[in-house]
């Protein structure tokens, strides 16, 4: 058998295979080469891991190892074999520009720009015009993002981090920054999806279990968000976001049980004292805060302060409008007030919500009571209560009618007879509804009274004054002497 010195192992149909360290690693590489451009890039990184372990001093291998794992969006493995090229070859340039688009795609600003200047004292025609410009795009949306969050306009802060991540659309950094804003504007479940992937790569990833927290303290889940807090505390003891989360959760709770507490017992000043203090503690918790606005509602509605109660109502409907208890309570409270308009509005969108027999019940009393509300005031106009007796309504329509009269006002310009004459007319059909039992049966129990025979079309203010007096003269009632008290007169038929 052929010796064939140490340059070569064996031969294989002409194939020689060398047996050098040197030489296998540059052929491994090569093979890896070919691979990756065809872009099997898993089967290339395990060759030019292969190449590396035989000549773990040779910079050009960790550069197509990088580049590799730069394709497998790795970013974090390939940094770090673009740092090792440099380690081994400070001038290898390549390695550098590696650097910066890793840095790049990690949102790394201080090591792109680094890597930009040692580029450029390395080989002024490096073509990275793209990758520079992509670095002065995120500094500038990540300084915008900075004042957007001073001025708490939560949206432009995610607008500014999409803006980011158009540049680096695998940094953990900016997902989970806007994930935490995401949160703030109530988009919960596009934050969590974020924070998931996040912990699905890394379940150390404090950063990601914070935004989960918040989006359980948002929700009202308080005891959930604590155990979050906890552990991201329990990651990062320093983490001073958990840390103020945790202690404004836990304020929350606390004072909002005292409330609820001082309620039960009847202490009712104190219970809006202590909700009034819980809303002040997290504006930015709405769901919280809607239940706080209700609760302090009903307190108002038992300190007998309705127009207060709906105020807070609406606050809390304000905070989430699908807010049942909310929308029942104000409507209620607008019952109370007389305005029947606003409570079927709210009765309506209840039976929306929740179209139950209770519910439609409740609209449907509304809309009769708002029916009723539009009719006139028969009562209102004779002056008298509700409950008045007959000889009440009698001597309330006596006094008015002498009062209203057209023949008292016969020298008054035609402005003011029009006015007497119409409140004398109204005068007439409130006392020929309510001196009619059967009329004033139907007017109070709200049905509408042009719906039946001898309704109020057929009343005629002169002839029911005329009946009054008329009646009255033959029982005696007033001393008439040919004239009505008031100075006017008037003939019977």
């Amino acid at each position: 058998m052929a010796d064939f010195g140490e340059d070569v192992v064996m031969e294989n149909e002409d194939l020689l295979i060398p047996k050098n360290p040197a030489e296998l690693a540059e052929l491994k590489k090569e093979n890896g080469n070919q691979l990756y451009k065809v872009k099997q890039y898993r089967s290339a990184l395990n060759l030019y891991t292969e190449a590396i372990e035989l000549c773990p001093d040779t910079a050009a291998y960790y550069s197509n190892r990088s580049a590799c794992y730069m394709m497998l969006n790795n970013f974090q493995d390939a940094l770090e074999d673009a740092r090792k090229c440099i380690q081994i070859d400070p001038s290898f340039s390549k390695g550098y520009v590696r650097i910066l688009k890793c840095a790049i795609a990690l949102g790394d600003l201080t090591t792109s720009d680094n890597a930009i200047k040692q580029i450029g004292q390395l080989d002024k025609n490096a073509s990275i015009n793209n990758e520079i410009q992509s670095v002065e795009k995120m500094r500038q949306f990540e300084t915008e993002a900075a004042k957007a969050i001073d001025k708490k306009d939560f949206r432009k802060v995610v607008y500014c981090m999409d803006r980011c991540l158009d540049e680096a659309p695998t940094c953990t950094r900016y997902k989970i920054t806007k994930a935490e804003y995401l949160a703030f504007l109530g988009r919960y479940q596009e934050s969590q999806e974020i924070a998931n992937n996040a912990l699905h790569l890394d379940k150390t990833n404090a950063d990601a279990i914070y935004v989960r927290g918040m989006c359980l303290y948002y929700e009202d889940n308080l005891d959930s968000a604590f155990n979050h807090f906890q552990q991201v505390l329990r990651l990062a003891p320093d983490h001073r976001k958990a840390m103020d989360a945790y202690k404004k959760a836990k304020e929350l709770k606390k004072t909002k049980e005292s409330g609820n507490e001082a309620y039960k017992n009847c202490r009712f000043q104190e219970a809006f004292a202590l909700y009034t203090e819980a809303l002040a503690i997290d504006p930015l918790n709405k769901k919280a805060n809607a239940k706080l606005y209700f609760n302090r509602a009903t307190v108002q509605h038992r300190l007998a302060k309705t127009k207060e109660a709906v105020d807070d109502c609406s606050a809390a409907l304000d905070l989430d409008d699908t807010y049942l208890k909310a929308l029942l309570r104000r409507a209620s409270c607008y019952m109370d007030l007389s305005e029947y308009e606003e409570a079927v509005r709210d009765y309506e969108k209840v039976c929306k919500l929740n179209k139950s027999r209770e519910h439609r019940k409740l609209l449907q009393d509304a809309k009769f009571a708002l029916k009723k509300s539009k009719r006139k005031d028969y009562y209102k106009i004779l002056g008298v209560e509700k409950n008045a007796s007959d000889g009440e309504i009698k001597k309330a329509y006596r006094k008015k009618a002498l009062m209203l009269h057209p023949d008292r006002h016969a020298n008054a310009t035609d402005a003011v007879k029009k006015d007497q004459e119409k409140k004398f007319k109204e005068l007439g059909e409130a006392y020929g509804i309510l001196s009619d039992p059967k009329k004033k049966a139907r007017y109070d129990s709200g049905q509408d009274m042009e719906d039946f025979d001898g309704g109020m079309s057929d009343i005629d203010p002169t002839q029911v004054f005329q009946t009054f007096f008329s009646q009255a003269h033959n029982c005696n009632d007033f001393n008439l002497g040919g004239a009505f008290p008031g100075g006017f007169s008037f003939q019977f038929s």
